[in-house]
């Protein structure tokens, strides 16, 4: 059965909805400070529409990740070296973990709102499912890595919402410090197969 076509309309409120909330949770202190009320009146959409659409607060941040993270997903799953498939696995590992940083970086709000959502464990949310299995299947290409996946979730450990945010918050470790650190790290776990 052919996929039907939004309406206009329906297109228009989504996108309101979604740069209404990204605005507020950028403005909080915490993703849940912000009610559903409070996105619907700044999207100027009523309440039903954005449950009807979203369901809840975290149907509502998924979707504004799922937005967000769509230009490096397809830079991951299709595109050039160094996130690409085609890239050596020794230089995609710490190219793949470097984007997980980065994006959480550039949306430190959304990462944590993403974390804080209080649905069951993270490790079972599927934004993290696929970063873990694009990392674990590059990992099993490296020969001196033993333990692939085990290796993906400690790496993703070093990338987590909450400890960018303490790193940064508290710590005061610059986005750029954060950056050279993971790469140290990730070479330091990759080992011997980290120099090709």
């Amino acid at each position: 059965m052919p996929e039907r076509k939004e309406r206009a309309d329906a297109v228009r409120n989504r996108e309101a909805v979604l740069a209404a909330a990204d605005a507020l949770f950028a403005r909080s202190d915490s993703p849940r400070s912000v009610s559903m009320d409070e996105v619907a009146a700044a999207a100027g959409v009523g309440k039903g529409t954005l449950f009807r659409r979203f369901g809840d607060r975290t149907g509502l941040i998924q979707a504004l990740h799922e937005a967000r993270i769509q230009p490096v997903r397809e830079a991951v799953e299709s595109g050039p070296a160094p996130l690409g498939p085609s890239t050596p696995p020794h230089e995609r590992v710490p190219a793949l973990l470097d984007a997980v940083l980065g994006f959480k970086l550039d949306n430190r709000h959304l990462a944590l709102a993403l974390e804080e959502t209080g649905s069951g464990s993270p490790y079972a949310a599927g934004h993290y499912a696929w970063w873990h299995s694009t990392l674990k299947e590059t990992l099993e290409r490296i020969p001196s890595v033993r333990a692939a996946d085990f290796t993906a979730h400690a790496l993703l450990a070093a990338t987590r919402a909450d400890l960018v945010e303490h790193l940064m918050g508290v710590q005061r470790v610059t986005p750029q410090q954060m950056r050279q650190d993971l790469t140290a790290y990730t070479t330091g776990v990759l080992g011997n197969g980290s120099k090709g």
